[in-house]
Order: structure tokens, then C-alpha cells, then sequence
């Protein structure tokens, strides 16, 4: 488990975005004062025809930034939530498929279909927090193939459906697989050592502007730092679609018994 889905399992969304808005608040508020305490405004005017451009420079490049881990964390957490919703449809259509099959074989599959979404809700989901496969939902999915792979279809209609199962099972073994990668895996560190120090950079270069309204300088940068912390933190409750509060539900699995 990497340290930010650590962060995201053992501290509430809630209070997780709490401490990391206030710090930043209280960083930047605390950074101009020590940086006017040391030099007067008077001095630092003098400079802000140079810092102006270059920090209008700054302020861009580190927004395209923002924005474009923001859009592939959305668009992760949005495939990674459909993925979930073809697992479940997956199950579903193995269901009714096995109507074509005698009935002992039809009910034996049936209840590793059921055994299977029943043990991805109660146990495979709070192992996904952690970013951990279920050795029981694997165990039921060794059940399922063994009973396909042992089945021998006999009429024309049985085969059909046969083959229609068993590429139902390749590819719900496809996205259990894709949902147990996007519970471990989140934005690379580099990315984040980056997002982390340019916010830092940005910030701190409200500093040195010099204004001789302090309160309105202060303002100003604290709410730059509400916004970029704000939208840090909306990135890293969404780096893993499994772990926190703000994570896909189990929903789709629950709902699949009133489509058997």
C-alpha cells in the first residue's frame, strides 16, 4: 500500500481534506508574514513590474498542470467505475445463459455466479481498500472455469451458449483484473513531488509582492491556497477508486440478483 492510499484508508475524507486545506492556509499566511517581517514592502515594489510577468508565466504552465492530472484522474476513476458495472453485467449474462444447459450443470453455475458477486460485496470490496485481492473471489472464479472446462456441450444450442459463457468468463476474469490494478495503483510519485513543490512555488511566490495593503495581500494568498490544495486533494481522493469516502460502490453487484 502506497503512502497516499494509506492516507486515504486510515484518515476520514473528510478530515483528510480538512488538514490539508488548513495547512496550506496556514503556510501561506504564515510565509507572508515572515517574509514581510524581513522586508519591507516598500522594497519588494520594486520588483513587481519583473515579478509580475513571471509569475502571470508560472501560474499558467503550473494550471495546465493541475488541469491534466485532474482530467486523467477523473477519467480513471470514470473507466475504472464502468469497469465495474461490466463485471457485474458479465455475471448477469452468465445467469441466463446457463438456462440452455441441463439442470444440473445450469444450477451449479448459477450458484458460483451468486457465491461470486456475493463474496466480491462482503469481502473482495474491503480488501480493494487496501489495495488487496480476496483469495475467496479467486477461489470461486477456479470453480467457474473448472465446471466450464469439464462440460462437454451436446446440441447445437448448448454450444452456442457455451461459447457465448465462456467468453462472458474471459472477460470478467479480464476486468476483476483491471479492478484489482486500479486499487493499487495511483499518480506516479514523480508526478506528485511535482504537483507538490509547484504548488509550493506558486504560493510562495505571492510573497514577494509588494503591496502596501497587508490584509489584502494575505487574502489573496490564502484563497490561491485554498484553490490549489483544494484541487490537490480532489486528486488524491480520486487516485484510488476503491479507498476513501469518495470511492466507486459495490452497487452494480448488489443489484445484479433482481436481473437473474
Amino acid at each position: 500500500m502506497s503512502f497516499n492510499q494509506w492516507l486515504l484508508f486510515k484518515i476520514p475524507t473528510v478530515v483528510l481534506g480538512a488538514l490539508i486545506v488548513g495547512s496550506a492556509v496556514i503556510l501561506s499566511v504564515a510565509g507572508l508574514l515572515i517574509v514581510r517581517m524581513f522586508v519591507p514592502h516598500y522594497k519588494l515594489k520594486l520588483h513587481n513590474d519583473i515579478a509580475g510577468p513571471i509569475f502571470a508565466t508560472l501560474g499558467v504552465v503550473y494550471a495546465v498542470l493541475l488541469a491534466f492530472v485532474v482530467v486523467i484522474v477523473w477519467q480513471n476513476f470514470d473507466r475504472s467505475n464502468s469497469d465495474v458495472q461490466g463485471e457485474a453485467n458479465c455475471l448477469v449474462d452468465m445467469y441466463r445463459d446457463a438456462e440452455a444447459f441441463p439442470s444440473d450443470f445450469r444450477n451449479g453455475i448459477r450458484a458460483l455466479v451468486e457465491e461470486y458477486a456475493q463474496a466480491v460485496v462482503n469481502d473482495e470490496w474491503r480488501s480493494m481498500e487496501r489495495g488487496e485481492s480476496s483469495p475467496l473471489v479467486r477461489d470461486v472464479l477456479k470453480k467457474m472455469w473448472s465446471s466450464y472446462s469439464g462440460y462437454e456441450p451436446k446440441t447445437e444450442a448448448e454450444k452456442t451458449f457455451y461459447a457465448e459463457s465462456v467468453r462472458k468468463m474471459n472477460e470478467l476474469g479480464e476486468l476483476r483484473r483491471m479492478r484489482l490494478m486500479d486499487s493499487r495503483t495511483g499518480v506516479n510519485s514523480l508526478l506528485w513531488f511535482v504537483l507538490i513543490v509547484g504548488g509550493i512555488v506558486t504560493i510562495t511566490f505571492t510573497f514577494f509582492f509588494g503591496s502596501e495593503n497587508l490584509t489584502a495581500q494575505m487574502i489573496m494568498a490564502l484563497l490561491l491556497a485554498v484553490l490549489i490544495s483544494l484541487i490537490l486533494f480532489t486528486i488524491l481522493a480520486m487516485d484510488f477508486p476503491f479507498t476513501g469516502s469518495i470511492s466507486i460502490s459495490p452497487e452494480p453487484f448488489t443489484q445484479t440478483a433482481a436481473n437473474w
